[in-house]
């Protein structure tokens, strides 16, 4: 969470828009959770399982502001939920679980057990964010 005003501001200036776009389309904060999950889902296996791992992390950064999109629309829509709240988390923890397992698969794949095993070891610490 930010503390910074004018850092939130700013955010929201940039998140605010398209967030109204696809209430206006009559899309839910639900309907974004799920499909950013599921598209970080894919791109990690076929992208950072096949050793696009460049690739793989632009497509992350640029698919993981569905994250912000989905709890500014749940505030300017006014259907916060703790239904939501969970779903977004859990769809987090599964996003972080094929991101983790995507690279454990890679570098198992290619010879490297030791960083498959780290990254195997990171999976169980994804369990919940500090807020």
């Amino acid at each position: 969470m930010l503390d910074n005003a004018r850092a939130r501001t700013a955010i929201a200036g940039l998140v605010n828009p398209p967030a109204r776009a696809l209430l206006r389309a009559g899309l839910t904060p639900d309907h974004v959770t799920w499909v950013g999950a599921i598209i970080t889902a894919v791109a990690s296996i076929t992208l950072i399982g096949t050793g696009h791992l460049v690739a793989g992390g632009l497509a992350f950064i640029i698919i993981s502001a569905s994250d912000l999109l989905d709890g500014t629309m749940a505030r300017l829509s006014g259907t916060t939920s703790r239904f939501g709240g969970f779903l977004d988390s859990v769809m987090d923890r599964v996003t972080d679980a094929a991101i983790v397992g995507s690279l454990a698969y890679w570098y198992a794949s290619q010879g490297d057990p030791t960083t498959a095993a780290v990254a195997i070891w990171a999976l169980g610490g994804i369990t919940r964010r500090s807020t």
